[in-house]
């Protein structure tokens, strides 16, 4: 019951974040628009008539920086967002004091500065970020120096002092939470998807993509590793030929082909439950029965011919009807390799083929 509950919280929350990381930079422009948009309105209450109009001017340059995020031209934004809360510290420190927390702009956009710089500058040229960031606290160390002791311009009543501290103190905490949160899931995101991939190469590296069956490479290892168990080496394998394949393939096409040999796939799922099955090359299809001896074998073999035999293949308005030829093989101490117990089951196959088709071959002749 909780996972239930759990499972859409987590999928709406990894969509909330991936469509921040996908408009990460809209965002931003957009949070720094709103953020200058409520400074506007405070220095105008306020009285600061140069930030009230510095302030109409940072909205504008937001504005423009959204559109240009429109067209993907993010290095124009990414310079613009740094000079503009850059220039507005210092023009702000100098109109209202550092005691105001001005300094904290300067702060809130370090996380910015690393989080798209990473994205933009590659390999020795993200050297630009580190000294980036070195300017950055160079400012705030020029500003502390000039502005730390002295008289503002316009000297805020207490309260409107203290709202601006928190209002900028806001930002910077905000700011670095979201930027390093993005971070955090992103490279999660990243960690997860590659594991991913790998399960799903390693997968493919033992699967046949048609037909989900193993291929050699994932069989194989199977069939030799059972050989080398003497505890349970009592085994048969089949090696199974869709009759007159070629026919199909040229009389109905390629599409078809695959059709047939994904319904035949089907059937010997279900008919043989539990057993390994490979598909060796082309209409070839290998099958593994552990525990069973030659008899029980062949017993299985038989009914999944039948089987084959009477259930047709549905090809948009045709119906096709297909045998198989098989050839089942015990394994015993002489065979050495899995190849060498495969190998007899394909020369019974074999046989088969030259002997009428639709057979179950089981033993030499």
């Amino acid at each position: 019951m909780n996972n239930t509950a759990v499972q859409p919280r987590q999928d709406t929350f990894s969509k909330v974040f991936e469509f921040l990381i996908e408009n990460s930079f809209a965002f931003t422009v957009g949070v720094m628009c709103l953020v200058h948009a409520g400074l506007l309105i405070f220095m105008g209450a306020t009285g600061v008539m140069p930030l009230f109009f510095f302030n109409i001017l940072s909205v504008v340059v937001y504005i423009f920086c959204f559109i240009l995020c429109n067209f993907r031209l993010i290095m124009p934004v990414y310079v613009s967002i740094i000079l503009e809360v850059t220039i507005y510290t210092v023009i702000a420190t100098y109109y209202v004091g550092l005691k105001c927390g001005t300094y904290c702009f300067l702060f809130s956009i370090v996380p910015i500065i690393i989080y798209f710089g990473s994205y933009l500058f590659k390999g020795s040229k993200r050297l630009s970020v580190i000294i980036m960031l070195v300017l950055n606290f160079a400012v705030f160390i020029a500003l502390y120096i000039r502005f730390g002791s002295a008289e503002p311009v316009y000297n805020l009543a207490p309260a409107a002092r203290l709202f601006l501290v928190i209002y900028s103190a806001f930002a910077m905490v905000f700011s670095t939470i979201f930027y390093n949160a993005m971070y955090i899931y992103m490279s999660e995101h990243e960690v997860t998807t590659l594991e991913q991939k790998n399960r799903q190469l390693a997968t493919d590296a033992h699967e046949d993509a048609l037909t989900s069956l193993l291929n050699r490479r994932g069989f194989l290892p199977i069939v030799d590793e059972l050989m080398k168990d003497k505890s349970s080496s009592k085994f048969c394998v089949s090696f199974c030929d869709i009759d007159n394949f070629k026919h199909i393939n040229d009389s109905y096409g390629h599409e078809a082909g695959d059709e047939v040999l994904k319904h035949i796939t089907l059937l010997i799922r279900k008919e043989m439950n539990g057993c390994e099955v490979c598909r060796w090359g082309g209409e070839e299809i290998v099958i593994l029965m552990k525990d069973l001896d030659i008899d029980e074998a062949r017993e299985k073999m038989e009914r999944l011919r039948k089987s084959v035999e009477v259930t047709p293949t549905l090809f948009f308005n045709k119906v096709l009807y297909v045998t198989i030829t098989i050839g089942v093989a015990q394994n015993n101490e002489i065979y050495k390799e899995p190849e060498d117990v495969i190998k007899v089951a394909d020369e019974r196959m074999y046989y088969g083929k030259h002997h009428g088709k639709n057979i179950v071959v089981y033993e030499d002749n």
